[in-house]
């Protein structure tokens, strides 16, 4: 092991896919001192027909084939990082931005409410007039205030 690295100070963060990939970590380890979780998907279930990318993303994505409907809703509960949020158990930051229409904004506050029914450190940001792109093409200021969030909330975990 290389021994410039202390792996007792690790982050985790992510936004989109990387977003959903940060709420699996959350509910899959305790290794990440705290998480940040961007423009995510907590629930494929809910997030069916919600948004801009089109009804069929997921049958598509996750069951690798086309569906009608919520035929396979079950498995998709199963991809879902709600269903193990009673394993959360690192301090997680929710960023998103009131008008995604990629990512609704009801993803975040599904996990943001379960999270804090389970008694998990964690908060809530939301950015007015900031879509998906917040974080690349959205208002200035707040792209800025995005990114001290991020930073602050790891500083007080460090």
């Amino acid at each position: 092991m290389d021994t410039d690295i202390d792996d007792t100070h690790v982050y985790a963060t992510g936004g989109s896919y990387g977003g959903f990939m940060s709420n699996w970590i959350e509910t899959h380890t305790a290794r990440f001192r705290a998480v940040a979780t961007c423009r995510s998907i907590s629930n494929w279930v809910s997030m069916f027909g919600t948004s801009d990318i089109g009804w069929d993303f997921l049958p598509i994505n996750l069951d690798d084939q086309w569906e009608s409907g919520l035929e396979n809703a079950d498995r998709w509960w199963q991809f879902s990082p709600l269903k193990y949020v009673d394993q959360a158990q690192s301090p997680i930051l929710i960023l998103h931005g009131e008008e995604d229409r990629r990512c609704p904004i009801e993803q975040g506050e599904q996990f943001y409410n379960a999270l804090k029914l389970k008694g998990v450190e964690t908060e809530f940001v939301r950015f007015p007039k900031s879509n998906h792109e917040l974080s690349r093409s959205g208002l200035p200021n707040l792209r800025i205030e995005r990114m001290e969030a991020i930073m602050e909330w790891f500083q007080r975990h460090a």
